[in-house]
C-alpha cells in the first residue's frame, strides 16, 4: 500500500535525533522532502547527511531555538510553502512539582508548549489559504495518564492533547487535518535522562532507573522507528478522515 508522500515537503521540529529524526527518515524513505529542524546545527548537519546518504535526497536543516517566538517565525519563512508539519520539539524536565521550580517550567513549556501552538498557528494560516495541509503533534502519554514525577510534562500534554483535538474539530472546514500521538516511554536518550531522574527520586540513586522497566507492554520500550510509522501514515491521504484524533501509542499500557 503506497502512502502516497512522494514529492511532499515536510518540516519535522527536533528532529536532529531520536523520534523526530526517525520520523524525518521515514519520511524521506517514502519520497517526502524532509526540512529539519532543531537547536544543534552539528546534530542537524549530521542527521541531514545521513538521509542523503541513504536516500539521495538533499535535506535542508535550519538551526532555531523555537522556545523564541521570534525563531518561530523566522522558521517558517525560511522553509517556505510545506505539505506536512510535524511538532517534535520539546525537553520538558522530569519531577515532581516541588522539584520544577517556575523557571525551569516556564522554560519547559515555552518549546513544548507554545513553541507548538505557535509553528502551528503560523502553518496553519498557509494550509487554510491553501486549502490541504496535515499537523501531527507528538504529544505524550503523560497528558493522559498523569504523573506526580513528571507533572510539568503532564500538564503540558494534556494541554497539547486538548489543542490538538480542538483546531482538529473545525481545522477540516479549511480542507486542514491536524492529528496527535501520545508515544509511550520510547527508546531514546531523553527517555534515559526521565527515567534516571525519576530513579532519583524513587529509590535514591539514578543508576536504578532501569528497575522501573517492568511490566512494559511487549516486554520492551517503544521504539522511535513505531512513531515515526504511525506519523507517516496520519500524515498521508490514507489517513484522510482523521482528524482531532490523538491516538495512545502505548501497547495498552494505560489500562494495564
Amino acid at each position: 500500500m503506497s502512502l502516497e508522500l512522494q514529492g511532499k515537503r515536510a518540516l519535522i521540529t527536533g528532529a536532529s535525533k531520536g523520534i523526530g529524526l526517525a520520523v524525518a527518515r521515514t519520511l524521506a524513505s517514502l519520497g517526502a522532502e524532509v526540512h529539519l529542524a532543531a537547536r544543534s546545527p552539528d546534530e542537524l548537519e549530521n542527521a541531514a547527511q545521513h538521509i542523503h546518504h541513504e536516500y539521495g535526497f538533499r535535506t535542508a536543516w535550519y538551526a532555531h531555538d523555537l522556545s523564541k517566538s521570534e525563531s518561530v517565525a523566522k522558521l517558517a519563512e525560511e522553509v517556505g510553502d510545506i505539505d506536512i508539519l510535524v511538532n517534535n520539539a520539546g525537553a520538558i524536565p522530569g519531577g515532581s512539582l516541588t522539584q520544577i521550580d517556575e523557571q525551569r517550567w516556564r522554560q519547559a513549556w515555552e518549546l513544548k508548549v507554545f513553541g507548538y501552538i505557535n509553528l502551528t498557528r503560523i502553518v496553519y494560516e498557509q494550509f487554510s489559504r491553501r486549502g490541504a495541509g496535515v499537523i501531527v503533534n507528538i504529544i505524550g502519554m503523560a497528558g493522559v495518564a498523569n504523573d506526580y514525577d513528571y507533572i510539568c510534562g503532564s500538564a503540558g500534554n494534556a494541554a497539547l492533547i486538548a489543542f490538538t483535538n480542538a483546531l482538529g474539530s473545525r481545522s477540516v472546514d479549511k480542507g486542514v487535518r491536524v492529528v496527535g500521538i501520545n508515544p509511550t516511554a520510547t527508546r531514546t536518550q531523553r527517555q534515559e535522562t526521565l527515567l534516571r531522574t525519576k530513579a532519583e527520586t524513587r529509590y535514591g540513586d539514578e543508576n536504578r532507573w532501569q528497575e522501573l522497566l517492568t511490566d512494559l507492554p511487549f516486554g520492551r520500550l517503544s521504539e522511535p522507528q513505531e512513531v515515526a510509522e504511525l506519523t507517516a501514515f496520519l500524515a498521508s491521504p490514507r489517513a484522510a478522515y482523521l482528524s482531532g484524533t490523538v491516538i495512545n501509542l502505548d501497547g495498552g499500557r494505560l489500562y494495564r
